[in-house]
Parts: C-alpha cells; structure tokens; sequence
C-alpha cells in the first residue's frame, strides 16, 4: 500500500520544496493534484524539461516518489472544442507521467455545469448528464488505449456535480471500460453522496477499486436535510467537506476495517483541505491516524 499527501494546502511551496516538505509530514509519496506551475486546472500543463529535471532530482534528494498525478480537465465537456482540447491536455499529461515514471493517474468524472457552459442539473430532460456521458466515452475511446499502451493505471472517482456523482453508475461504468489500467478511487468526503453503508460500498467496489482519498465530511442529509443550511431552500449546490479524520461523520472504523477485510492494497491518500493555516499540523495528524487504523486492522492480518 502507497500512503501519499494530496499537498494542495502547500501549494505556495515551489515544486523543487515541495518533496521535502512532503517527507517532513511523514509520508514516502505525493498525489500531485493540479497546480499553476505543474497541472494546471482546466488549461495545458505548465511543464518543460528543465521543470522536470529539477523536481526529479527533488524527488530523489527528499527520497519521496509520486503515487498518483492527478489532472483536471473538461474531457467529459458537451462543447466539442472544449472536450478536445482536453484529450490533447491529457495526451501531454500521461506524458509528462511517463517522463516521471509515474504509472497511476486519477481524476474526476468531470464537467457538470460549473463555470460556464452546458444547462443546469435540473432541467427536466437531464440532457447535459446524457451530453456529458457521450462526451467522457469519446474521450475514453481516445485516452484508455494510450494508458494500456504506456501501462498507467487510470482511477477515476465521481464528485458532486459531476456528471456522474455516485457510486453507481459509477461503478458499472467503470466495469464497461473494461480495461484492467481503469479503476474506481472511492472519495471518503463524498461517502454521504454515495449512500449510508459503507461497508455495503466498499465491498460491491472491491472488484474495481485501486485508491481512496481520506477525508472526513459531515452527513448532509442528516438532521432533516439541514446539517446545513443553503439558501434559498431547494438550491441544487452540493456540499461536503475535506476534514481531518473525526472533525466529520465518516464511520472510519467501517471504513478501514472493511478495506482491510476486502484485501486493498492499492493508494491512500490524505485528501485535506480546510486547513490552510494548519497544514503542516493536518499532515502530520492525518498520516498518524491512517497508520493508526492500518495497524489495528491490516496489523491484525
């Protein structure tokens, strides 16, 4: 198993800091999200051969390797152009990954209706949820054969607001892939969009799943729907949260005991995000509590 950081609350470091700082929190491996001077949201990677040689040789001097990369982009766009130059921005990506020796890669299903483009989620004939998956099998047909090629795994996870935001369809997609290199990443903050049992989830993922992201969130259905509170009522926003492990309601003892049960060997990543001006100390608690909960159930085995 790779325990990594997802060190997007140290983004202000530059890349070549970056490992260091990883070690120091105690952890061997990063989940490189999206930044401006690596993976940028949404737009072409920032990334050139001497950005490369320098934070190569920061990997190595930090002894820290990259467990996943994760870009951002619109491949699941229903505007055509803009799904295009998605799959040139992933085509550049995996790469970039290959030059890094990099083999996994994750990301999102992606494009709901935030910022600009498409109708709302609510429209009544759902069309841009049906866009948008036509437009992600495009993108697939494109991108699967290249990962197979180049032997990187793709995790995909489902958010809220995307086009596919919950467990299933999640899953069954994945399964129609049918590509052993495409896998399910199961987002703990966004456990309350896929349902109530989290032992049930894990184990009907278990033939696909290959990551988690470890973040705690609150159960926003819970208390009559109003744990919390969005005006003007009937908003269609979606809300969660990337907290430290037992600020939420995410039963952990479910959660890691049944991906010990299940045999998951795969990445597990500290995936916070509401503490910037506490990152260090959120690093360091969370990788203490995932090892903690390693050794109780997998320390067991």
């Amino acid at each position: 198993m790779k325990i990594a950081l997802d060190p997007f609350m140290h983004r202000h470091l530059s890349l070549e800091d970056l490992p260091a700082k990883v070690k120091e929190l105690g952890y061997d491996w990063i989940e490189l999200s999206p930044r401006g001077d690596f993976l940028e949201w949404f737009k072409a990677p920032r990334v050139f051969p001497d950005r490369i040689k320098s934070f190569k040789r920061a990997l190595k001097d930090a002894d820290v390797g990259i467990a996943s990369l994760l870009p951002m982009y619109r491949w699941a766009s229903n505007d055509e152009a803009e799904r295009q130059a998605a799959v040139k921005h992933w085509k550049r990506a995996i790469e970039i990954a290959v030059e890094l020796e990099v083999d996994v890669m994750n990301s999102e299903f992606g494009r709901g209706p935030h910022p600009d483009k498409g109708s709302c989620y609510c429209c009544h004939t759902g069309s841009m949820i049906e866009a948008c998956e036509d437009a992600w099998w495009r993108s697939m047909e494109e991108l699967v054969p290249i990962f197979e090629k180049e032997n990187i795994s793709l995790h995909v996870e489902p958010h809220p607001e995307d086009w596919c935001e919950t467990l299933q369809p999640a899953l069954d997609i994945i399964r129609t892939v049918n590509s052993k290199n495409v896998k399910f990443l199961y987002c703990a903050p966004h456990t309350f969009y896929f349902g109530d049992d989290t032992k049930a989830m894990l184990r009907e993922a278990k033939d696909v799943l290959a990551h988690v992201h470890v973040g705690d969130t609150f159960n926003h259905k819970a208390s009559s729907g109003l744990r919390y509170i969005l005006n003007p009522p009937g908003t269609q926003a979606r809300v969660h949260q990337h907290l430290n492990i037992g600020q939420g309601e995410v039963p952990w003892d479910e959660f890691f005991g049944t991906l010990a049960d299940i045999g998951f060997d795969g990445v597990m990543t500290a995936c916070v995000f509401a503490w910037e001006d506490k990152a260090d100390h959120s690093g360091k608690f969370m990788r203490s509590e995932m090892q903690r909960f390693i050794d109780k159930y997998w320390g067991a085995k």
